[in-house]
């Protein structure tokens, strides 16, 4: 598709979140998302669930940790970080064309969780990312394309118990930078409210289990 002197190309991208899907992790996972271009994780999945995607797919995968994540205690080791997959927690990178950043991890609700944080921690770590997502906006016109959290921001598709508010830094997020899309995991699916909303510029996407989402990229 063409508008004017800009090209739009449209990728497609598998985001995973929350509770393994069993359409992905499956024998026919190259039959349903063969054609895929790159994959997002938003947190609370096993490692060896996102190294299935990597390998089965032969994509890109990038992260963040969810309020449950851990590493992974084996006989022989302890593995980190989920193996073949990229951590987009505290970043900003810039993949098949894309601006990818995101932070993991949910409000602080108990003081066992690795991945809980404040809203003064929360707000640090924005303001630590703040210098790549000026550069970005210099260098590209934008910030950032997709934002990936495991939490949403705050009063848009959280329950009211505590362990799932969402964050309200990300709100400034939101209105300070604009992202075309924040796509989050953490909270559950609930009668009468969308997946699906739309704040200021930015589309905030929940996702639990699996979506394929497509998103378009523009070069000039």
């Amino acid at each position: 598709m063409t508008t004017g002197s800009i090209e739009l190309e449209t990728l497609k991208v598998l985001v995973v979140s929350d509770i393994i899907s069993q359409t992905v992790y499956s024998g026919a996972i190259r039959d349903c998302f063969g054609d895929v271009d790159l994959a997002l994780s938003c947190g609370d999945l096993p490692y060896y669930y996102l190294e299935y995607i990597v390998s089965m797919l032969n994509i890109p995968l990038f992260y963040v940790h969810g309020n449950h994540d851990h590493p992974l205690q084996t006989e022989r080791e302890v593995i980190p970080e989920p193996r073949g997959c990229v951590s987009v927690e505290d970043r900003v990178i810039k993949v098949k064309g894309l601006l990818i950043g995101g932070l993991g991890g949910s409000i602080r609700y108990n003081t066992s969780g690795v991945y809980q944080y404040t809203e003064h921690e929360m707000r640090w770590r924005l303001v630590r990312m703040e210098p790549s997502l000026w550069r970005n906006k210099l260098l590209h016109g934008l910030a950032l394309d997709s934002f990936v959290a495991h939490s949403p921001p705050l009063g848009i598709h959280d329950p009211e118990d505590r362990p799932h508010h969402g964050i309200t830094a990300f709100r400034s997020l939101i209105h300070r930078y604009q992202p075309r899309y924040f796509i989050h995991g953490h909270s559950y699916p609930r009668v009468g409210v969308p997946q699906r909303s739309r704040v200021e510029n930015t589309e905030v996407i929940h996702v639990y289990g699996h979506k394929v989402l497509e998103v378009p990229i523009a070069e000039t």
